[in-house]
């Protein structure tokens, strides 16, 4: 979504200034704030089409900024923190954040995710094909070898979560708050059922899956195309 308004938050200029650049190189309009108040005040002034946030603001966290917009603002949050550990994530995702990415970061990851971020607020979702399963977000189809491939909605909404983080390792909490709710985060047996009730209808080999892979004790990741 070339042309998109990002703002980005973030009170180190280093970092700031790297995430500006990016931005407008990839053809994005940017507003940029360095502190929470700022940030309130520009978004709600030029309302952006997506906003970057760092957790650690010098007034206020960006946990309390992200809840403050989320209570006005429908833009995608992407928020950026030097701790990586789970129940941070959790608290993020609980304050209104769509994404969480951990400093320090690779550019073109974040971009990736960004992009991702903002398909999915405009309904513009792509076509994912990996190893002869093609899976069509936007029209909740899937097909194997070209044959239909009928999934319950609890099925395609895992399959959806998964192909939408293409190569990306998702905890299986993370999956579970996302497509049960975060009443299941812990049920682990619950997501285990559904990955094998999953990979029997889309996997050439359900015994040695390629599509959906493990990762042991943490999470599961949709096999990236080649």
């Amino acid at each position: 979504m070339s042309g998109a308004r990002i703002l980005v938050v973030d009170d180190e200029p280093q970092i700031l200034r790297a995430l500006e650049t990016t931005l407008r190189g990839a053809g994005y309009e940017v507003d940029a704030a360095a502190t929470g108040e700022a940030a309130l005040t520009l978004a709600a002034a030029r309302p952006p089409d997506a906003v970057v946030l760092d957790l650690v603001l010098p007034d206020r966290s960006g946990m309390e900024v992200c809840r403050e917009l989320r209570t006005w603002s429908p833009a995608p949050i992407l928020m950026l923190s030097v701790v990586g550990d789970e129940a941070e994530k959790v608290a993020a995702l609980d304050a209104g954040a769509d994404d969480y990415v951990t400093k320090p970061f690779g550019l073109d990851e974040l971009l990736a995710r960004l992009r991702a971020l903002l398909r999915r607020q405009s309904g513009d979702e792509p076509v994912v094909e990996v190893d002869g399963l093609r899976i069509d977000l936007a029209r909740r189809a899937v097909t194997r070898d070209g044959q239909p491939v009928r999934l319950t909605p609890l099925e395609f909404s895992l399959l959806r979560f998964l192909a939408q983080h293409p190569g990306k390792l998702l905890t299986k909490r993370e999956i579970l708050r996302a497509v049960w709710g975060p009443g299941y985060a812990a049920d682990s047996h619950l997501l285990h059922v559904y990955v094998s009730q999953l990979r029997r209808k889309i996997e050439p080999d359900p015994a040695s899956p390629r599509i959906v892979l493990t990762e042991p004790g943490a999470g599961y990741r949709l096999a990236a195309a080649p």
